[in-house]
């Protein structure tokens, strides 16, 4: 009788994914018996990895239990609207390259020890402690080390760094003279998205005032500290990854690629290197002039200084804003973007960091903070912090279908379960859309999930398994109700 019910699409994704089940226990029992020693997936048991999840040494702490709203006096971003002027006269009313020469004549291990010291994390959505990350490409002892800055800003709903280039670009440029000083980096590149060419522009000629000036170029500052920075551009969602960036720049196909070697032992044309968000230098200077107790007296202990909060959905007024490390996020959303449309009451669910966090529901929403702690407790991920608003007047199966759809245009194809799962999620989520599927159709999604995770080269596969478990969580019922609402 069910059968009847089915269209023949359906009963052809119900017959592979019974095939799909039937590898997966295969896949099982060969594990069982392989060697328990041996890693599995992309797992890296390496000391590199093992360190970036220590405290950095003489970092601080904070007791502070409030959060937010920001104080004029703390905002870093001045002019992140563009209400004044962008250029190097407007940047230095703003306190941009103020006395510059003086923190880089302080030396490099100056500049390290007060990032280690204000637990400065990245911004581009790992999260990692910057102090770890530039010491291992500061402790290489080679020639033409080069740092690279991501701004390719594919995931959707973040606008944050473009706001940057439009708008503050001598902020990054200064944040690029600094972080280099301290790895000892004579090059930079800025990688920028094909399609920002306005904020492109803002900032080669804001380079150009730079180098015109001596800020930058063969005796930066008058310090006698060489940095030259070029700007190079790509347009692909999946250069975000680190190694798939450093590929697209030398020319190779924009893949991501294993590790070891790391970055900072073969990178840029065998060159050591490291890739910078563009937000986490851009705050360099104004820690530097600051201090590291000025920056770790805001936000939560571990979770320190300010975050670039994009806020976009089903919201009264998208916007990004800056705003205090580890403040409630319904507050965000009620101060700056004038509070979900319909009223907190209508809200569905959350994405609170760009479409590979999992999906947060609207219990969870009224009480978590936006930092990478209580995120990560609450099940979901602080990412680019690119809150995306689902309110209850829209078809939350339709929004599933076109966020599974994202990743499927996205991925490299490079590993099987990649690739695999990229076909499978969209044609089940569709099926889910339109009722044409069974109950047991939810459970394949379950796992396809767990044969995605921890088993290829990057992050894109897991963030595909990421999304797809937390829709199911969330709108399973909705999945149910509307497969009976079909076969009624």
């Amino acid at each position: 009788m069910l059968a009847k019910m089915l269209s023949q699409k359906a009963l052809l994704l119900l017959r592979h994914c019974q095939a799909l089940a039937s590898w997966r226990d295969l896949s099982q029992l060969r594990a069982a018996q392989a060697p328990k020693d041996q890693p599995k997936g992309n797992a890296k048991p390496t000391a590199s990895t093992a360190e970036e999840s220590k405290i950095p040494e003489g970092m601080l702490s904070s007791t502070k239990s409030v959060f937010g709203p920001l104080g004029d006096c703390d905002r870093i971003f001045q002019n992140l609207y563009g209400r004044h002027d962008w250029r190097l006269e407007g940047a230095r009313k703003r306190g941009d390259w103020h006395r510059t020469a003086d923190l880089i004549n302080m030396g490099p291990e100056w500049i390290m020890g007060e990032v280690k010291r204000s637990g400065l994390r990245g911004r581009g959505g790992s999260g990692y402690y910057a102090g770890h990350k530039w010491e291992y490409l500061r402790q290489v002892q080679a020639k033409g080390k080069v740092l690279i800055v991501n701004c390719a800003e594919g995931e959707p709903g973040t606008c944050k760094d473009r706001e940057i280039l439009r708008h503050e670009p001598h902020k990054l440029i200064e944040g690029c003279l600094l972080a280099g000083c301290a790895m000892g980096c004579e090059r930079c590149i800025v990688y920028v998205r094909n399609r920002f060419y306005n904020e492109a522009c803002n900032l080669q000629f804001a380079l150009a005032e730079a180098y015109r000036c001596g800020l930058i170029g063969c005796n930066s500052c008058e310090t006698g500290v060489k940095l030259d920075i070029t700007v190079q551009r790509g347009d692909r969602y999946l250069t975000g990854e680190e190694t798939a960036l450093v590929n697209c720049l030398m020319g190779k196909l924009a893949r991501p690629r294993r590790r070891p070697p790391f970055l900072h032992e073969q990178g840029y044309f065998d060159h050591p290197c490291v890739v910078v968000n563009t937000e986490t230098l851009a705050v360099l200077p104004t820690i530097l002039r600051r201090g590291a107790v000025w920056f770790t007296s805001l936000g939560s202990d571990r979770n320190f200084g300010t975050k670039l909060f994009c806020i976009s959905g089903h919201v009264v007024n998208p916007c990004t804003v800056e705003e205090e490390m580890s403040m409630p996020l319904r507050n965000i959303i009620e101060r700056h973007a004038g509070g979900v449309c319909g009223g907190w009451d209508n809200l569905l669910a959350v994405w609170p960091g760009g479409l590979s966090a999992p999906l947060v529901g609207a219990a969870c929403a009224g009480r978590v903070l936006m930092d990478f702690d209580h995120l990560a407790a609450a099940g979901s991920e602080l990412g680019t912090a690119a809150i995306i608003v689902i309110s209850k007047d829209c078809d939350p199966l339709l929004v599933m279908q076109h966020s599974i759809e994202f990743f499927m245009e996205q991925t490299c194809k490079q590993c099987t379960p990649c690739r695999d799962g990229a076909i499978w999620l969209p044609e089940l989520f569709s099926s889910f859309v339109k009722g044409e599927a069974v109950p047991q159709m939810i459970e394949f999604v379950d796992i396809i999930r767990k044969k995605m995770e921890n088993s290829t080269i990057c992050g894109l596969c897991d963030s595909q398994a990421n999304l797809a478990g937390s829709l199911i969580q969330h709108f399973r019922p909705l999945i149910e109700a509307r497969i009976l609402q079909y076969a009624n």
